[in-house]
């Protein structure tokens, strides 16, 4: 266990992050074609709110079409909903990111409206990335390293690094319990607690030498520092793009299986790879 977190705190965060994964899942099973990323991005904040959640990581994302591969994309703005219609054949991803508790979730769930077995392929490629992020963490090489294999991994696979389109390219950012509240601002739809505990983490990683930050930048050059991390490699072909993001939790163990390991292995994608594991 990590210096500063207990097995209860551990148990809210994998509640949390259960919780958004039924909000993805429940979500995806009602859209339809012509409904709009905005629709979308709606019924997950509804959802989450008739289930208590008040505060919010960030308000929920989606994406559907091209969009789910960050085509275009330039700008922040370019990640909120837009009119964009859902349709048949159609791959989609929602984000979301709901505060209970005090305690953050922030998933990524890649889903498609209908058949598409590029869509498939793309999702049955995307769990290596999940078995070497956790294999590398583990052995603690820096996280602009992990970064850099990962991608190499994608290459080879015949796929673009579409996380290199997020803020700063990151692939991951760290995660802190906040103080529970009935209702926090937000800015350009980010709770702003959940920016003061970023901004609060980079002031005291630049002092002692790491980033709340996972990125290809030089400050990304450090072991895996203890804690909560968010993690979300995503690939791109041809204007399909798919990602998972959930928890991976860092600690200060010795024990190699006990340094890190993924908060929950109960979650859609890993269900997937073990039921392509028990066909084959």
């Amino acid at each position: 266990m990590t210096s500063s977190m207990n097995t209860a705190e551990l148990r809210g965060f994998r509640e949390t992050q259960r919780l958004a994964y039924d909000c993805a899942e429940a979500i995806a099973a009602r859209l339809v074609p012509g409904v709009t990323e905005r629709e979308a991005a709606r019924m997950q904040r509804d959802w989450l709110r008739e289930r208590g959640v008040r505060d919010w990581f960030h308000l929920p994302f989606a994406w559907f079409g091209d969009r789910t591969a960050f085509t275009g994309f330039r700008v922040p703005l370019d990640f909120f909903p837009t009119a964009r219609r859902l349709e048949p054949g159609m791959p989609f991803i929602l984000d979301l990111a709901p505060v209970r508790g005090g305690y953050t979730a922030d998933v990524g769930y890649a889903g498609c409206l209908g058949a598409n077995p590029l869509h498939d392929r793309l999702l049955s490629d995307l769990a290596a990335h999940r078995e070497l992020i956790l294999h590398e963490v583990r052995e603690r090489r820096p996280l602009r390293e992990i970064y850099e294999d990962v991608e190499r991994l994608m290459v080879r696979q015949g796929y673009v690094n579409r996380h290199r389109a997020y803020p700063f390219g990151v692939i991951a950012h760290k995660v802190d319990r906040l103080r529970e509240r009935r209702w926090s601002p937000r800015l350009f739809g980010f709770g702003t607690q959940a920016l003061k505990g970023l901004a609060s983490d980079a002031l005291r990683g630049h002092r002692e030498g790491w980033s709340p930050l996972w990125s290809p930048h030089r400050r990304s050059d450090h072991p895996p520092h203890p804690g909560l991390w968010a993690v979300e490699p995503h690939l791109g072909f041809r204007g399909t793009g798919v990602k998972f993001e959930e928890l991976l939790v860092v600690t200060d163990s010795r024990d190699h299986e006990e340094s890190a390991f993924w908060l929950d292995d109960d979650l859609p994608h890993v269900r997937r790879r073990q039921e392509e594991r028990t066909a084959v």
